[in-house]
């Protein structure tokens, strides 16, 4: 499949307020490409499509009501924090944060709240170049966040269509007038197979992982490392089945040829889904859902689990703050490569 789904033709081009499945939706349309974001649920950029080739690259709901109450493994949900906090400890910049255990079985703290809030529609619109959209969502004094961790911060994302694909940028803004940690992940949720006609027989994914960490009985690292396996190495270098195994690892990040990214590779078709995150996220953690069968998590997250508790090198974990009044910003993109013809 070409990058751009309209060589030689003018796109058509769109951004509209909608409907999705009954939720409210705005809509982005750019040649042969649709997306469509959720401002009332996470601001959760919940559908990617070719329509023209029937691909369906993010993970959708079949049962809305279920994916409201739940709606972490699905399209791209924000996390912050990401992941799994100790006793729902958080310690950061000498004081000691306390939030509720909201999974049980661990008795950790997980995910935080922005995936399941709604956020605010700040802008859209559409040009022959690209359509858009940008959502925020602020955390201050009266939200539920800030209760238990009382810094006040905005995050912004613009998700913008081209003919280059879907692209999401994000801008974290610290408000609070003290240091804020930059604990951020996307629980990405991509389909494998995307092709209506393939199977997840016809797929493999490759992903710039490095050293897997080791994770106790309660999904908490340890510290330490495990060697890979042979898969896993396969992973890393050449791609694997999806589904080889149950997944739900955790793996440093280490870039190759200066990108850091997952592929997807449909060999039926010969297209290749690239998701660059780019070189600020320094873990992965990869999740299959018990190897199902139809969708895989590379969840780019730019702290370890669990690291304000740890007692490892900050820039090992990926721990750092943002100063007062200071923006981190990052960019990622998905799009399909043709192996035919490289484009």
């Amino acid at each position: 499949m070409s990058m751009n789904p309209n060589a030689g033709t003018p796109p058509v081009y769109e951004a509209k307020r909608g409907d999705y499945n009954g939720e409210e939706a705005v809509w982005l349309t750019y040649g042969d490409y649709e997306a469509a974001v959720l401002p009332n649920v996470g601001g959760n950029l919940i559908a990617f499509r070719d329509t023209k080739r029937g691909f369906r690259f993010l993970r959708e709901p079949e049962d809305m009501q279920a994916f409201v109450s739940d709606p972490g493994t699905h399209g791209i949900p924000p996390l912050f924090p990401p992941n799994r906090y100790d006793g729902g400890k958080l310690k950061w910049n000498g004081e000691e944060y306390t939030f509720p255990v909201n999974e049980e079985a661990t008795g950790n703290f997980l995910h935080g709240y922005l995936h399941t809030l709604p956020w605010d529609v700040e802008a859209f619109g559409a040009s022959e170049a690209e359509s858009f959209v940008v959502v925020a969502h602020h955390v201050g004094e009266g939200h539920k966040m800030y209760e238990y961790f009382p810094y006040a911060f905005t995050l912004r994302i613009r998700y913008t269509l081209s003919s280059l694909g879907l692209e999401q940028d994000v801008a974290l803004f610290n408000e609070s007038g003290r240091k804020l940690p930059a604990l951020l992940a996307f629980h990405t949720a991509l389909n494998a197979p995307f092709a209506e006609e393939s199977t997840s027989e016809d797929c493999k994914i490759k992903v710039t992982i490095g050293q897997r960490r080791e994770l106790d009985g309660r999904m908490l690292p340890t510290g330490g490392f495990q060697p890979l396996t042979e898969w896993e190495e396969e992973m890393r270098e050449s791609g694997v089945n999806p589904y080889i195994d149950s997944m739900d690892n955790h793996y440093t990040a280490v870039p190759q040829g200066g990108r850091n990214r997952a592929e997807i590779t449909d060999s039926r078709i010969g297209v290749k889904v690239v998701y660059d995150v780019g070189t600020s996220y320094r873990h992965w953690m990869i999740w299959n859902s018990g190897a199902g069968g139809s969708f895989i998590c590379p969840e780019p997250q730019v702290n370890l689990v669990n690291a304000p508790n740890q007692s490892l090198p900050s820039e090992d974990m990926g721990l750092f703050a943002i100063e007062a009044g200071e923006i981190w910003q990052a960019t990622s993109r998905i799009y399909a490569v043709d192996l035919a013809s490289g484009v």
